[in-house]
């Protein structure tokens, strides 16, 4: 992760002008981070979900209010911001993109506590920063009518009915009358795309739409599916490396060293926007009783600044409430808050997976108890359907081998 945001900076073209950050980065960056979320709501049990709703809404609650509170009187008197561009700023660092996820995913830990309670606080905090974004822009614009909430309650209300109904219904349809797996998978990204771009019309960010598309969908698309497999090759392998370029491309160092107002900006976002979500991970760790890999993990997924932040960023800056310090210290922060995000996140995971391994009882890791599938694959008709059966029987922490007969 950290790599791609550097070889963004280096070959950009505020680096050494190989690769200019044209409309195909632009798209495919836009891509990059819808799948980004996509994924994110793809792998969350939904069990699991509902079992951390109430440590989700108390995550939620401390990593937007904190950041809210601490980010608006920062803003206010270090930086000599006016009140309204205080809030918005203060908006940038409450929300936050769940970048680290892949490493999650990587060490199989996504049913592990934290991260459920990670992710429902993602959703109440991205909310409430883009309706924070809504509101002071139509208050700019002179958009912000007595009928503003009205409307965008009831196109919430009109959009979660859509999604919730009707998605699952067709998704049955579908995958009971085409069975083929290139079919399949350009029908979930007209899914994701549409869900998306009907975010965006109600007044969403796209982002929403997409990670909504994923909590729908998830139960369509087993984790170990030849489909979830090809979903997670094509956003790992081409969509997500696109947006973390992209991203790159966006640093102009020469700029930021240039100007000492740019690195005190810089350096005053970043530190409060670490500040605020480590605080809020500290917090979520006492009141819910949990363990300091639990706290060191929710902060490495919610540190990570990047989705919001940019579109909050250039909302601001062009209806004039952010200069371009902030503008360039607002990059500077989504660098290092990545580079924070994904260094803890992979020492908390890794210390999380040692810990699963010493708690398992002896009996669970004693070979004696591998479980051993036998698929017979004589019928060429049904080879297929039996293998996909028997990746949902394997259990997912053991190694053993999937065993053919003919």
């Amino acid at each position: 992760i950290i790599g791609l945001i550097i070889s963004g900076v280096i070959i950009g073209p505020n680096g050494l002008n190989l690769l200019a950050r044209d409309s195909s980065f632009e798209i495919f960056g836009n891509v990059g981070i819808l799948y980004l979320m996509f994924l994110a709501g793809l792998e969350i049990d939904m069990y699991d979900f509902k079992k951390s709703k109430k440590d989700g809404i108390i995550f939620g609650l401390y990593t937007f209010l904190i950041p809210m509170i601490l980010g608006t009187v920062i803003s206010y008197y270090t930086l000599h911001l006016n009140p309204m561009t205080s809030i918005l700023l203060a908006s940038m660092y409450a929300s936050h993109t769940l970048r680290a996820y892949p490493i999650i995913s990587r060490y199989g830990i996504s049913r592990s506590r934290a991260v459920p309670i990670t992710i429902a606080g993602t959703i109440f905090t991205v909310l409430g920063a883009l309706i924070i974004l809504a509101v002071i822009s139509g208050m700019v614009r002179g958009d912000l009518t007595e009928f503003f909430w009205l409307r965008l309650s009831v196109n919430i209300t009109i959009y979660s009915i859509a999604i919730l109904y009707i998605y699952p219904r067709l998704t049955r349809l579908f995958f009971k009358t085409y069975n083929d797996n290139v079919t399949q998978f350009i029908f979930i990204l007209a899914l994701v795309f549409l869900a998306s771009y009907m975010a965006q019309v109600i007044g969403l960010e796209a982002i929403l739409g997409a990670f909504f598309a994923g909590i729908v969908l998830n139960r369509f698309i087993p984790n170990v599916s030849p489909l979830m497999n090809r979903l997670e090759f094509v956003g790992n392998a081409l969509f997500i490396p696109y947006f973390l370029i992209g991203v790159g491309m966006l640093i102009d160092l020469r700029v930021i060293f240039k100007s000492t107002e740019t690195i005190i900006v810089a350096v005053n976002m970043s530190v409060v926007a670490t500040i605020c979500k480590w605080l809020a991970a500290w917090l979520t760790q006492k009141t819910c009783h949990m363990t300091k890999s639990d706290r060191q993990l929710i902060f490495g997924l919610s540190n990570a600044q990047a989705a919001a932040t940019l579109a909050a960023v250039i909302i601001g800056h062009d209806i004039g409430l952010f200069n371009e310090e902030i503008l360039n210290g607002t990059i500077v922060m989504i660098l290092v808050t990545c580079i924070i995000s994904t260094l803890v996140t992979e020492k908390a995971a890794r210390r999380i997976v040692i810990e699963i391994q010493n708690n398992e009882p002896a009996s669970y890791k004693s070979p004696i108890q591998n479980e051993q599938i036998l698929i017979p694959v004589a019928n060429p008709d049904t080879i297929e359907n039996l293998i996909n059966l028997a990746l949902l029987l394997k259990s997912p922490q053991k190694k053993s081998a999937l065993y053919a007969l003919h």
